[in-house]
């Protein structure tokens, strides 16, 4: 790795753009040959994501390590939205960082665990990977519609289960107050799982945790690319336009509604949804930098 300045980062959110959200795993070989040629040539890759560092070694650092990562190479994983964090390296995943005062109470996990195995068990699946926040899966072999249909009733019964415990939590535009006035934690639903997580935790925060990794390591770029596939998504790209940082994000599942934001927002064409267009700019970008084809742009 040379002193001159990265000519891009990336913030990539896993599940939709790197892993398909059906078979939670790359499923698209040129996504790794990408990500590693990225990486090899000088990119910082930081995967800013919800899942857990067990995920990461099995589904995403393995097929780099595979792949041919250089040991030069500035790739990091943050996991659980910015409280676990942690260098990719060609031996696998380095020493894991744990900001442990974001840990939500034994007692709420417990209560989930049993809520999860006594009327959910069909469709759901406890998350046990989890370091700092509780998080319940779809089960692959169950519809996603179905899942989806299920999804509020289990949020609903979470919800409950916390104020039961007296702890302070937010769903959606429901807020409620633990006794003291404190809201501590948020149920934060996404299209395949439910975690249930600190309020101080988020993609804001991943960006801020890989920002001070990068800058731990060498040259910071004045460039960034940030990928996801969901609102919560874009704190990382705003996040970056705060800090003055030129960012462009993209939105492989715009169908939500693109929100306005004062930076760029890419998108493919409308068949092309999820690891497909994750796939396709990580391509553009790779020639973009390793062979100087313009990038960007409309899929």
């Amino acid at each position: 790795m040379t002193s001159d300045l990265p000519p891009l980062g990336l913030l990539l959110d896993v599940d939709g753009p790197i892993a398909s959200p059906v078979t939670r795993s790359i499923a698209i070989p040129s996504i790794t040959a990408d990500l590693v040629a990225l990486a090899n040539a000088g990119v910082p890759v930081v995967f800013n994501t919800g899942r857990s560092d067990e995920f990461l070694r099995g589904e995403v650092v393995g097929p780099l390590v595979d792949g041919g990562l250089a040991e030069n190479a500035r790739v990091f994983g943050v996991c659980e939205k910015g409280a676990v964090w942690f260098r990719i390296t060609p031996a696998g995943v380095g020493d894991l960082s744990i900001d442990e005062t974001l840990i939500p109470p034994v007692e709420l996990s417990r209560a989930v665990d049993e809520l999860v195995a006594t009327r959910f068990a069909e469709s759901m699946f406890f998350d046990y990977t989890k370091r700092t926040m509780i998080s319940v899966e779809q089960r692959t072999e169950i519809d996603s519609d179905d899942y989806l249909a299920l999804q509020p009733e289990f949020d609903r019964a979470v919800l409950d289960l916390c104020r039961t415990l007296d702890l302070g939590a937010v769903w959606r535009t429901e807020e409620h107050p633990a006794s003291d006035g404190r809201i501590l934690y948020r149920l934060d639903p996404t299209i395949i799982s439910t975690d249930i997580e600190s309020v101080q935790v988020g993609k804001d925060l991943g960006a801020e945790r890989a920002l001070a990794l990068i800058a731990a390591t060498g040259a910071v770029p004045l460039v960034w690319r940030t990928v996801g596939d969901s609102r919560s998504d874009y704190a990382m790209a705003d996040w970056l336009h705060a800090q003055r940082y030129e960012v462009a994000h993209v939105d492989v599942r715009p169908a939500e509604g693109v929100p306005d934001k004062p930076y760029e927002v890419l998108t493919a064409d409308e068949e092309i949804v999820n690891d497909a267009a994750g796939a396709v700019f990580l391509r553009r970008w790779a020639a973009s930098v390793v062979d100087g084809v313009e990038a960007d742009g409309p899929a």
